[in-house]
C-alpha cells in the first residue's frame, strides 16, 4: 500500500499538530504519523503532572485552552489537544511507525511505515520531524539496568506502597516521582551525582522536596552514582574517594532523562553536531540543509531538552509552512487541495 501527500509530519505531539494546523490553513495537504498516538508524551507523563506554563502559553491554532487551575494538568492537556485536532479535522494516523525514510531521485521522500499488522509507504514532497525525545531514555549502561523492577518512566506512586524505592536523579521527574511515591507509602531514597537538586526543579515543588529531605522522610545520597543493580539492592559509589554502599531496594526509578533519535535525519544527510546533538537547521524557518526536511519542537534542541518546549516551539509550524509557501510562490506553484 502506498499514498502520496504534500507534507508528511512525523510525530503527533503539540508541535507536530501546530505544523498540521498551519498546513491546513495554507491549503497544503498534510498527513501526521505517530508510532503511538496523539500527544503520546503527555499520555505517558505521571498522572498528577502539571505543566510549567499557564494555559495560554501552550495553546495552538488560536484555540483557547480552558483549564480549571492556573497550571493545567496532564488530563487537561490530553483533552485540549484532542479537541484541537478534531476542530481542525487534522489527518492524524496513530500506530504508524516510520522505520525508514529515503530521498528519491526526483527530490521527493519515500517513508516506510510499520503498522500493527502490515506495512505501508508514503511519498511526500516535504517531511517534518516532530518526534520529540520521550521514546528514548538515557540509559545508565550498568549491570542490572535491564531487570524488571527498573523503570525509566513513572506514572503514579500507588504501585510502590510499602516498597523500598530508589529514585535516580534530582531533576523535576525525579523529584515528582520521589514525592508521589513517598505520599503513597513508599520508603524513598534519592541518588544523585551532584550536591543538590537541579536548578530546573519547579519553584513550587522545591520547598516540598527540600523539607522532606531535611526531616528525613525521604533519604538522599548526594555525590553518588549507581554502579550496579541487583534484584534486591543497588550498589553505589561515592565521589570523591570511591566509598561503596549497598542499599536494599524493591524498585528502581531511573529518571535519567531522554534524548532525540536522529538516526533518520543522519541517514538523509542532515548534519548533527556531535557535541550538542543539534541537527543543522535554520532557526528562522526550521529548514535543514536537506531541501524539504524540517524540524519542529524539541528535536531541534539536541541534548539540552530544557531549551525547547511547547511554549517556545509551538510557532515552528507557522515558520515551516511559511517557508514552504514562499518556496512555492518562488517556483510559481500554488498549494494543492
Amino acid at each position: 500500500m502506498s499514498e502520496s501527500t504534500d507534507l508528511l509530519v512525523i510525530g503527533a505531539g503539540p508541535c507536530g499538530l501546530a505544523v498540521a494546523i498551519a498546513a491546513r490553513q495554507a491549503g497544503i495537504p498534510c498527513v501526521v504519523l505517530d508510532r503511538r498516538t496523539i500527544v503520546s508524551t503527555l499520555e505517558r507523563y505521571p498522572l498528577q503532572m502539571t505543566f510549567f506554563s499557564t494555559p495560554e502559553r501552550i495553546e495552538i491554532g488560536g484555540i483557547p485552552f480552558i483549564a480549571s487551575h492556573e497550571k493545567p494538568t496532564r488530563a487537561d492537556g490530553l483533552i485540549y489537544y484532542r479537541r484541537v485536532a478534531e476542530h481542525f479535522e487534522l489527518d492524524i494516523r496513530p500506530g504508524e511507525n516510520v522505520v525508514d525514510l529515503t530521498r528519491e531521485p526526483d527530490g521527493t521522500f519515500a517513508a516506510s511505515v510499520q503498522r500493527a499488522h502490515d506495512a505501508k509507504r508514503y511519498r511526500a514532497a516535504s517531511v517534518v520531524f516532530a518526534t520529540g525525545y520521550y521514546d528514548n531514555p538515557n540509559f545508565l549502561r550498568i549491570p542490572g539496568e535491564e531487570l524488571p523492577h527498573v523503570a525509566h518512566y513513572f506514572l503514579e506512586g500507588h504501585p510502590y506502597w510499602r516498597r523500598r524505592v530508589i529514585v535516580i536523579g534530582a531533576g523535576n521527574s525525579s523529584v515528582d516521582a520521589a514525592l508521589e511515591c513517598w505520599r503513597a507509602g513508599a520508603k524513598v531514597t534519592l541518588v544523585h551525582f551532584g550536591e543538590g537538586f537541579d536548578r530546573t526543579v519547579k519553584a513550587w515543588v522545591l520547598p516540598d522536596i527540600t523539607n522532606r529531605v531535611k526531616e528525613g522522610s525521604i533519604g538522599v545520597r548526594w555525590r553518588a552514582r549507581v554502579r550496579a543493580i541487583t534484584p534486591t539492592a543497588v550498589d553505589l559509589v561515592f565521589e570523591p574517594g570511591g566509598a561503596i554502599e549497598r542499599v536494599p531496594t524493591d524498585a528502581v526509578l531511573a529518571m535519567t532523562g531522554y534524548h532525540a533519535d536522529t538516526t533518520l535525519l543522519k541517514q538523509l544527510g542532515v548534519p548533527v553536531d556531535p557535541v550538542s546533538g543539534i541537527p543543522s537547521h535554520d532557526e528562522h524557518t526550521m529548514a535543514t540543509p536537506v531541501p524539504g526536511i524540517y524540524l519542529a519542537g524539541v528535536i531541534a534542541s539536541g541534548n539540552d531538552a530544557n531549551r525547547l518546549f511547547i511554549e517556545n516551539s509551538r510557532g515552528h509550524g507557522e515558520m515551516i509552512v511559511g517557508h514552504l509557501v514562499r518556496a512555492r510562490q518562488s517556483a510559481g506553484a500554488t498549494p494543492a487541495g
